[in-house]
């Protein structure tokens, strides 16, 4: 069973309420809490030890990283986020100043992005740190951009550049908020997300949710300088990093926002982007097809895509 697939399972019969417009299967739950002009936003995300971060990993960057992935959640809706509560659970013993130093890295970004840290809950794991963070926030009524509108024809985008995110980006990325926004105003998104798992898989949740296909140029792909240069590296230590493109479409947590938008849409989007964010990379990669899964253009012609994202187990 994969992770996909014991979630599946333990969502198949949740109980909900007239208060749930969105459950689980998209970046947030979706709430009508009968506030006249917006939706509430719900997110829960946790890290743990030995996963999402090493021990020696400095603690300010293990609050970024805790905090930054719900913001990033946040962002795939084109929301606000507004408050978060923050549960901790502590291997025995353990140094109050590091766990202090981790609080002092999720309020720096809690700050920045005007959101209050309203309590939470400590508790003991025996061998390793936990945290979780639950998060709310806000969309205009009918304004939460889903993952299931994707229609035949979109172009595909990308904020950034992707893979290589262990090189250090996985503890240091910035949640892309102020972009969701700006193109949440200016541009009429069918379908989005934030890339945890990597594209090959995040995509797919696209696809998924929408009943789409996709087709991708491989050519297109924004792989990052990290990502080239572990592959360089490989090649002269024959060590087993994978190569660019491969990277850029697996390895995840990069936390760019994957989109999509109409055709006619695309050009004017890219000249408007240039303008508003000139040093920030805006791609677009490929199109929504009503083909069934991925394929992807490369030297060799077109082929189906077997690649996967990043799952937590599979067994």
């Amino acid at each position: 069973m994969t992770e996909f697939d014991l979630i599946s399972l333990l969502t198949r019969s949740l109980p909900g309420n007239p208060s749930v417009l969105v459950g689980a299967g998209d970046d947030c739950a979706v709430l009508d809490l009968g506030v006249p002009d917006r939706h509430i936003l719900f997110k829960t995300d946790a890290v743990v030890e030995g996963v999402h971060f090493t021990p020696d990993t400095p603690p300010e960057q293990i609050g970024h990283k805790a905090l930054g992935r719900c913001l990033s959640d946040i962002a795939a809706m084109a929301g606000t986020p507004t408050a978060a509560l923050i549960t901790m659970a502590l291997p025995r013993p353990f140094e109050p100043r590091f766990i202090e130093a981790i609080y002092s890295g999720m309020n720096v970004l809690a700050k920045r992005h005007d959101v209050a840290i309203v309590g939470g809950e400590t508790t003991t794991n025996p061998e390793r740190l936990l945290i979780s963070v639950a998060l709310l926030g806000w969309v205009g009524r009918a304004k939460a951009v889903l993952r299931s509108g994707a229609q035949s024809g979109d172009a595909i985008f990308v904020i950034g550049e992707l893979g290589g995110s262990l090189a250090g980006k996985h503890l240091t990325f910035e949640p892309r908020l102020a972009e969701a926004h700006w193109l949440s105003d200016n541009v009429a998104i069918h379908a989005m997300l934030d890339i945890s798992d990597g594209l090959a898989g995040d995509l797919r949740h696209i696809l998924k949710a929408s009943h789409k296909g996709a087709e991708l140029l491989a050519s297109s792909i924004p792989i990052s300088r990290q990502a080239r240069l572990a592959s360089s590296s490989s090649s002269t230590s024959r060590s087993s990093s994978k190569p660019p493109l491969l990277a850029a479409l697996t390895d995840g947590e990069d936390f760019e926002l994957l989109f999509t938008v109409s055709s006619p849409d695309a050009v004017p989007l890219l000249d408007a982007w240039k303008k508003q964010f000139p040093d920030l990379r805006l791609t677009c990669i490929g199109k929504i097809t009503d083909t069934e899964g991925i394929q992807i253009r490369d030297k060799q012609g077109l082929r189906i895509l077997k690649e996967k994202g990043y799952e937590h187990f599979s067994q």
